[in-house]
């Protein structure tokens, strides 16, 4: 295996563990109510929390990465999400908890940045399909936690599936330290310490904006999908199925997205993609049967395992390469932000408006954050990654300003 798959390989790994942390702690939330008597705010809070921390440090502490720490922040951002999980099992008060999940916010906001910056810059050519790996990866990971969960908490108790989790964590950092990255090479090292001078370059500003259609349609999905099946008379299942039905298109299609992203160029997929999922929104806010709802579900799955990963690779087009990992934290925090956001806002609708107009509200937000996105990248929306190959020809590393790769 050439060294830098193995790179990749290890970087995929702490990914996977990264993701399965939280895939763990949504399935225990309930345990949390019962045993520790946090109630609903409380788990809010909890859940809240990390994503608020993840936020800050993509926007503050990923920034680094383009300064010459590359290598420092996914080493120590890793070990600060193992403590955190560890924190998540000895935690049994909802303070004790929240600190964990804040551990977890800030560790996670400061590696993945800094691995998705390698990642890109170390195979250019590559960064559609390895970004769809990336989020094939990541829904993997996410997915594995509730299944650790399963088979640890009943026989070896609540904290057992953390335990777990942290010890694979932390098993990733001796070797993460170890890694042979290609640094900012000092001459070239950006003055800015934070990522939102950033939105000041059109192109930039473009893709983050179609970036945070995608997670205005999450954080509005994910919030009410099973409250939408439950009232329309579907079983429970259904909303499990649901789940399920879009985690699996995700993790098998993401590679091949990524592919069809570097083809046909990540603007163009990504608004296709987005314009098609505004429809499935609406299409949501309108059908009289759960199961005529779990159709259209196949239909949205399968497109965003197509389209999904333009977004990032858009970004780390229009960026430059001397501060790929900013732009890419300043991408991660805001979409975590807008999803949020999102969710809270369709939830408030639904309750007071009704599911057609929350649905057709949230469609209507994404074509417009398309279509302004569109306008400020101009004609850089025709562009593809291949069209870029000669700014990385030959040695990547120098056009992006980049000291050669050196281990500890």
């Amino acid at each position: 295996m050439s060294p830098d798959r193995k790179l990749l390989g290890l970087l995929f790994g702490s990914q996977a563990v990264l993701s399965a942390s939280y895939g763990a702690m949504f399935t225990v939330l309930k345990d949390f109510r019962d045993e520790y008597h946090i109630n609903e705010s409380g788990l809010g809070l909890i859940v809240a929390t990390g994503f608020i921390l993840s936020f800050v440090a993509q926007l503050t502490l990923a920034p680094l990465a383009d300064r010459g720490h590359a290598r420092t922040m996914m080493t120590f951002g890793v070990a600060i999400a193992a403590l955190g999980t560890a924190g998540m099992a000895v935690g049994q008060s909802l303070a004790f908890l929240m600190g964990s999940r804040a551990i977890m916010g800030v560790g996670t906001g400061m590696a993945i940045p800094a691995i998705r910056r390698v990642i890109i810059l170390a195979r250019p050519n590559e960064v559609g399909s390895n970004l769809g790996r990336m989020l094939s990866i990541d829904v993997c990971g996410f997915m594995a936690g509730p299944i650790i969960s399963a088979i640890t908490v009943d026989r070896f108790g609540l904290s057992a599936p953390f335990w777990l989790i942290a010890g694979l964590t932390a098993a990733a950092v001796p070797w993460l330290a170890r890694v042979t990255v290609a640094e900012t090479d000092p001459e070239n090292m950006p003055s800015q310490r934070f990522a939102l001078d950033l939105l000041r370059i059109r192109e930039v500003a473009g893709a983050i904006v179609i970036g945070l259609a995608v997670f205005l349609m999450i954080g509005a999905f994910d919030s009410l999908w099973s409250v939408v099946i439950d009232d329309l008379g579907g079983a429970r299942w259904m909303s499990s199925v649901g789940i399920t039905v879009f985690a699996i298109p995700l993790i098998v299609l993401g590679p091949i997205g990524g592919r069809l992203v570097e083809r046909h160029g990540p603007f163009r997929m990504s608004s296709i993609g987005l314009v098609v999922g505004a429809g499935c929104m609406v299409a949501y806010g309108s059908l009289p049967l759960p199961m005529l709802m779990l159709a259209v579900g196949v239909v949205h799955a399968l497109n965003d395992g197509l389209t999904i990963t333009g977004t990032g690779v858009a970004v780390a087009l229009v960026a430059p390469p001397e501060r790929t990992a900013s732009a890419q934290g300043l991408l991660g925090g805001l979409q975590t932000l807008t999803g949020g956001l999102a969710a809270i806002s369709a939830g408030w609708s639904y309750q007071h408006f009704g599911r057609f107009p929350t649905y057709a509200a949230v469609a209507g937000a994404m074509v417009a954050l398309v279509v302004i996105g569109s306008l400020l990248v101009g004609r850089s929306w025709h562009s593809r990654p291949a069209d870029h190959s000669s700014d990385h020809s030959g040695d990547h590393s120098t056009a992006a300003g980049l000291v050669a790769p050196t281990a500890a």
